[in-house]
């Protein structure tokens, strides 16, 4: 199965969670920054990964012009959507950058594959909780199994 991981990243964290993701598919996933992506990327992708740190419960910009251009090409696509995010409740009230990426993309005709997964960062630039590394390897071998 043929996996591509599509990210943005601030400090670093959705880098190295992006990076863990496809691993955990296989050696020969690609991992693209969000900046670099092109909408051709996507042929012959059986299934995107997306992820963004969550910034005040959005999606980075980058992200969300990424999630706009694949209007019309995300049909049918099965997708699985991450971000980064501090472990705290008042999030709840306005969200996570994961479940507005998928949101948005399902609306696009794509097919939601897995369950919006967040990652915990110890502070605000991080470093990532313990665990979420193979947390996300987890995540993504489930993900494609579905």
């Amino acid at each position: 199965m043929r996996a591509l991981v599509v990210f943005d990243s601030t400090h670093g964290n959705t880098e190295k969670i992006a990076e863990a993701i496809a691993k955990g598919i296989s050696d020969d996933t690609r991992t693209v920054r969000a900046s670099e992506f092109e909408t051709k990327d996507v042929e012959g992708i059986d299934v995107l990964f997306i992820g963004s740190p969550s910034v005040d419960g959005r999606p980075t910009e980058q992200i969300q012009h990424l999630a706009m251009s694949l209007r019309g090409k995300a049909s049918g696509m099965k997708i699985a959507t991450f971000d980064t995010r501090l472990k705290v409740r008042f999030s709840k009230l306005h969200g996570y950058a994961a479940e507005r990426i998928a949101d948005q993309l399902y609306e696009s005709g794509a097919k939601v594959s897995a369950r919006p997964e967040g990652f915990i960062v110890a502070g605000r630039n991080g470093p990532l909780a313990n665990g979420e590394l193979e947390r996300a390897r987890s995540w993504a071998v489930r993900t494609l199994r579905n």
